[in-house]
């Protein structure tokens, strides 16, 4: 599996990002990572021309309903709307149901142990939205 990790919008913080990346690495999977600040749309090119089957978007910005709208149409309109889009960072519990109705595949609150990450990137992680998200 290939992951892209990005980081959309202004914020400049990418530690998490990066942990979560060398993580996914350590655990097999082919991992890119797009570095700060990128656009939704530079995502999506980036996504596309590399060919991931997931995009890790790290958002702390609060603007993680906003961004994650933006990468989805993005993808859609181009085609790859098979390419499963996650979300990680700053976000509250009564978003998660938000992004998941938007067609975000997992969302992983602010504090998610790295082996639940990478669990639900094996398919053995529970569900987003769970009473247990954010607590594994």
């Amino acid at each position: 599996m290939k992951v892209l990790i990005a980081k959309p919008g202004l914020d400049g913080h990418d530690r998490g990002a990066k942990v979560v990346a060398h993580a996914l690495r350590d655990a097999g999977f082919e991992v890119v990572y797009s570095g700060l600040k990128r656009t939704p749309e530079e995502i999506v090119q980036e996504a596309i021309q590399e060919d991931v089957d997931v995009v890790g978007l790290s958002i702390l910005s609060g603007a993680h309903a906003l961004l994650s709208r933006r990468v989805l149409d993005g993808l859609r309109a181009h085609g790859a709307g098979e390419i499963k889009v996650v979300v990680g960072g700053i976000v509250p519990p009564r978003d998660v149901e938000e992004l998941l109705k938007l067609g975000v595949a997992e969302v992983f609150p602010m504090g998610t142990p790295l082996p639940a990450i990478v669990a639900a990137f094996t398919g053995r992680g529970e569900p987003s939205g769970s009473k247990e998200a954010g607590k594994r």
